[in-house]
């Protein structure tokens, strides 16, 4: 029979006192949740991170093996962007400014980015090109531009007027409606066919899906995304160069980095020597992707016009290129 010591009979009294606080505080009874944890079975890795589960989501629509890494990495990275959005939620309804808070969460947030950008190899390096270019037929129209996180995590970082297509950048600010800007966002133009400019059914599909809700976070988060935060709470905190920091490197690495990983790996199962194969929801990728061509940035007042102007630039000369001579 188990008998407790002294210190272990204390600890074990003061803990049973709060307990009986806690439940009598919300008409609870601490017998019966005692005599509960007496019944329960013990907590299990398997259990608690529902791996079971988990690992039944995987569901290849063909019998190509390197299918199973296309969709574990996707699910992957879906995964980060809820990691990444939850940081972001918890800074926009926070309810008192705090410098340090700020600053810690947007250095996970980069964090996150950073590991994604590294994480990329996977899908550039990490499939048969033969392979690929067979059962991504068996997806269509599925694509990775259908990633509701992805837009929500470009809502939630900046001025909605900042997700502007290049052309419509001046006609609009940052008290526009909302509805306005939406009808002119830079992400449509990556899912128009290339020979009539029409919407492929990619992009009706995700708005149909998607539109009301993005239009929803985006008038939720007008004045609390997180560079509205910063220029109300943080543009003159003692710690402003370390935040200016985190948000330029989150800027670039969603915008350059993220986009141009996505564009290498294009480049190797997508270029061919004739005609470059179309995405699977037919969206313009060789215009799409590169930054240069977007000029997406979510923080424009942090960064210099010589920056902004060669923006992605360099990422190009010294990753794409590279691979197109190295794959031909």
């Amino acid at each position: 029979m188990y008998s407790a010591n002294s210190s272990e009979q204390e600890l074990i009294a003061k803990h049973l006192e709060a307990l009986a606080v806690k439940y009598d505080a919300s008409g609870q009874s601490l017998p019966s949740y005692l005599e509960g944890l007496l019944h329960a079975n013990y907590l299990t890795y398997w259990n608690y991170a529902q791996i079971d589960t988990l690992l039944t989501l995987q569901n290849p629509r063909t019998d190509f093996p390197d299918e199973m890494i296309f969709v574990l990495y996707h699910q992957i990275t879906e995964l980060y962007f809820k990691a990444i959005i939850w940081e972001m939620e918890q800074l926009i309804h926070q309810e008192e400014p705090n410098d340090p808070i700020f600053l810690m969460k947007l250095g996970r947030i980069t964090r996150y980015m950073k590991h994604l950008v590294h994480s990329f190899d996977v899908m550039v390096d990490g499939m048969e090109p033969a392979q690929f270019l067979k059962y991504r037929m068996s997806l269509m129209p599925a694509s990775g531009f259908q990633s509701f996180q992805f837009r929500k995590i470009e809502i939630l970082a900046t001025s909605f007027h900042h997700l502007l297509g290049n052309e419509h950048k001046d006609k609009f600010n940052a008290e526009s409606n909302v509805s306005d800007i939406y009808e002119h966002i830079y992400w449509r133009r990556g899912a128009t066919e290339l020979a009539t400019g029409k919407k492929t059914l990619t992009l009706k599909q995700f708005e149909e899906r998607y539109s009301q809700a993005f239009l929803s976070i985006a008038a939720e988060v007008k004045d609390r995304n997180l560079y509205a935060l910063f220029q109300k709470h943080y543009a003159t905190s003692t710690l402003k160069d370390k935040i200016v920091q985190e948000l330029k490197d989150f800027d670039a690495l969603l915008n350059i980095d993220w986009c141009l990983s996505h564009y290498k790996s294009a480049v190797r199962y997508l270029a061919r020597e004739a005609q470059p194969v179309n995405a699977t929801g037919g969206t313009n990728w060789q215009q799409y992707l590169p930054p240069r061509f977007q000029r997406i940035i979510f923080y424009p007042e942090l960064w210099s016009e010589a920056e902004k102007a060669e923006w992605g630039k360099s990422w190009v000369v010294a990753n794409v290129g590279q691979r197109t001579t190295k794959n031909g």
